[in-house]
């Protein structure tokens, strides 16, 4: 079994951001993967294994700044949304240097989904393939109208460190599988307050996920969750079913819930990624993926 290796890299800043990788026993691939809003790393473990173990990629989890095992940063703080994309680009280059990998497939799950889209464009020479899991690029579950209005005035009068809660407090957003729903409600580690520059900044990355949209040509696998109530299904399939990419394959997990590493089976979800990244890797091509799935 593969286990993971906890170790940091060096951001463009110059500060350390943690991250963990997961080392393949054979082939020179590399993937990097990026958690939602208020989880971290460690929700993942799972996959990135099988990852790892069967499609013959070394995976890289990192931790976004402020979040998870991260103690360097303001935890739930961003000064710019740039920042998320510089983050990342450094850690695919990290993974490039290691694995000799020419590109490194990139994984967004949840919040990571849309900074994933937007990264993808921000440097697509970096990027092999996308993969989207329930990405929070149109979600269903958004502030109200007089917090947005909060949030703005806080940015406009220099109180940007004001905190405000994540409105994903409820752990059956996530899931219904009842062990995994006492794992999110008692995880020290998940983020349930962010600042108000954190949540302007992240209306900032929607736009600019919106945008990869109409531009990026990345072979890209959408990942959607039947019973999803964090994401707006149709509407994130609508967008993404638009995009110019040069291979597109769209799977829906019946039954599933928004986080598919936590439903109870997760068998089907695990050997989509796995097949997926196979493909890819062994066919440099435009050719031999379906549209949807």
């Amino acid at each position: 079994m593969v286990e993971s290796e906890d170790r940091s890299y060096e951001a463009p800043d110059g500060s350390r951001l943690p991250m963990r990788v997961w080392r393949a026993a054979e082939g020179a691939g590399a993937l990097v993967y990026l958690h939602g809003i208020q989880s971290h790393s460690g929700w993942y473990e799972a996959s990135s294994r099988r990852l790892a173990e069967e499609a013959g990629v070394s995976v890289y989890q990192i931790e976004r700044r402020g979040s998870g095992t991260d103690t360097a940063h303001e935890r739930g703080h961003v000064t710019r949304a740039a920042v998320w994309l510089q983050d990342v680009a450094a850690a695919a280059e990290v993974a490039r240097r290691e694995t000799g990998a020419r590109r490194v497939h990139l994984m967004g799950v949840s919040w990571g989904g849309k900074l994933a889209l937007a990264c993808a464009r921000h440097r697509p020479d970096l990027y092999r393939s996308l993969i989207l899991g329930a990405p929070g690029i149109i979600p269903q579950v958004d502030l109200p109208f007089g917090r947005k209005v909060r949030i703005g005035w806080c940015v406009a009068v220099g109180r940007a460190l004001e905190r405000f809660e994540v409105p994903l407090a409820d752990p059956h957003l996530f899931t219904e599988n009842p062990e995994r729903i006492r794992y999110i409600a008692e995880d020290p580690l998940s983020l349930h307050e962010v600042t108000a520059r954190f949540l302007f900044e992240s209306r900032r990355l929607d736009r600019l996920a919106r945008r990869a949209a109409r531009s990026v040509r990345l072979p890209t696998l959408l990942v959607l969750a039947e019973h999803d109530r964090i994401i707006d299904n149709e509407a994130t399939r609508a967008l993404l079913a638009g995009m110019p990419a040069d291979r597109l394959k769209i799977i829906v997990h019946r039954g599933g819930h928004h986080t598919l590493e936590f439903d109870p089976d997760p068998e089907g979800y695990f050997s989509g990624l796995v097949r997926w990244v196979r493909q890819v890797e062994r066919s440099p091509g435009a050719q031999g993926f379906p549209e949807s799935g």
